[in-house]
């Protein structure tokens, strides 16, 4: 076994991997390295793009495209067949915690060096030939990662395809826009629910949309994109419902009343009453104490005394 410290690092440490890619398992990165296939992106980010070439002089389709060198190249000695690929200088995450224009734009480059290689647009960007193995005829061609804007310079920029769009990382893209729009107008069927049944909601839809790619997504990125969309459609509607509300409680307690000590009592508690409600709706989006005193404009011992406490 050909050990590239610098490329044994950037593993999972718990990578999918198997000798017969009809049978993955997980295990630890130690004991992967030594099977023939691996997972070499970690869950939910794209450290490096992987192209699969099923041409017998594979390994050096880049150069006849003229590409920048890759990352390295593992090839099948006995068919010529070879994965490229190319380390990210800064890794995309494809979680609630990424960017969605980064996304998007990871997948046209990724798109653009597929059809710049000829290279099978249905595979997934999961498991790679193990560079390490010595099965596979491995060379490292650069120990240079590249930015996204370098290697947007080698290829065609443009919008995702149908076909395209089913593939790769235009699945993700394909279902964050998928799942979104469908979750604008879907989050006022739930008001009056609670964030879990929301949430357990729209991680039903983006498994549904998921199982029409023809090679769906890994659990772990529909649980991200899900969650990503039901906390911002959650925090964004509960925050202006609320505020209507509270605005509508307003102008009751003003309308024709005389102002004194007990209608103004009246009017705090109301006030306070609906900060609450503010408060517990904001824990169970898993805002801190500190966050959500600071939102709402009271200390942290009042937000601690608020949640002990049933709201009304």
């Amino acid at each position: 076994m050909l050990i590239l410290p610098e490329i044994y690092e950037t593993l999972p440490h718990r990578p999918y991997c198997t000798d017969d890619l009809g049978n993955l398992v997980i295990r630890p990165r130690q004991t992967a390295v030594k099977m023939r296939y691996i997972q070499h992106n970690p869950p939910c980010m794209t450290h490096f793009i992987c192209l699969d070439i099923d041409h017998e002089h594979g390994a050096m389709r880049w150069a006849e495209e003229y590409l920048p060198p890759p990352r390295w190249t593992s090839q099948n000695p006995e068919n010529g067949h070879a994965h490229i690929v190319y380390e990210l200088k800064t890794p995309v995450c494809t979680s609630e915690h990424g960017s969605h224009k980064a996304l998007e734009y990871l997948a046209k480059i990724q798109a653009g060096l597929v059809r710049a290689t000829r290279a099978d647009v249905g595979y997934t960007n999961f498991i790679t030939k193990n560079p390490m193995h010595e099965h596979w005829r491995t060379e490292v061609w650069t120990k240079e990662a590249y930015e996204l804007n370098y290697l947007a310079d080698f290829v065609d920029l443009r919008p995702l395809t149908n076909k395209e769009k089913e593939y790769g990382l235009g699945r993700n893209c394909t279902l964050f826009d998928t799942v979104r729009h469908w979750a604008y107008s879907a989050i006022r069927e739930h008001r009056g629910k609670t964030w879990q049944q929301w949430y357990n909601s729209v991680l039903k839809h983006a498994q549904s949309v998921n199982m029409m790619f023809l090679e769906p997504l890994p659990y772990s990125e529909i649980k991200a994109t899900a969650k990503s969309i039901a906390k911002y459609c959650w925090k964004r509607d509960a925050y202006h419902y609320n505020e209507f509300i509270y605005r509508q409680a307003l102008k009751g307690s003003k309308g024709g009343k005389a102002s004194n000590s007990s209608n103004g009592g009246i009017a705090r508690s109301a006030k306070y009453n609906d900060k609450r409600s503010k408060a517990t709706t904001l824990r169970d989006l898993n805002f801190t104490t500190k966050e959500i005193a600071k939102e709402l404009g009271v200390s942290d011992r009042t937000i601690r005394n608020w949640l002990k406490k049933p709201s009304f």
